[in-house]
This record gives structure tokens, C-alpha cells and sequence, in this order.
């Protein structure tokens, strides 16, 4: 567990965890063409995205 605290693979799996809710939610390319339009459209997303996780994470039940 000690190699997991020195390579920092924790926060590794968090962030990689946090890009696949962004590609789930948001797709995995951006809309706009201008790169001024980009930069708000990350900006928006990210701070939408942020906003859920800060909420909590949906309970998932199976439906039979």
C-alpha cells in the first residue's frame, strides 16, 4: 500500500475516474470551433461537473 502513497496512484484513479464521468456526461469532443468558445464551453462543463460531484454520486439499483 506504501508504493500507491509514493506514486500518488490514488488521486491517479480519482482523476481518471472524474475525465470518464466528463466523456459519460459531456461527450468526449467539444462543440465549438472557435478556441475562445472552447475555453467557455470547458469552463461551463467543468464547473457543472464539479457541482454534481459536490451533490453526491446517484444510488444505481437494478431493475428487474
Amino acid at each position: 500500500m506504501n508504493w500507491q502513497i509514493e506514486t500518488g496512484y490514488n488521486q491517479r484513479s480519482q482523476i481518471e475516474a472524474q475525465i470518464s464521468r466528463w466523456k459519460q456526461v459531456f461527450s468526449d469532443r467539444l462543440q465549438a470551433r472557435d478556441f475562445d468558445r472552447q475555453i467557455a464551453e470547458v469552463k461551463i462543463a467543468s464547473k457543472a461537473l464539479n457541482r454534481m460531484t459536490s451533490l453526491g454520486r446517484a444510488e444505481y439499483e437494478r431493475v428487474v
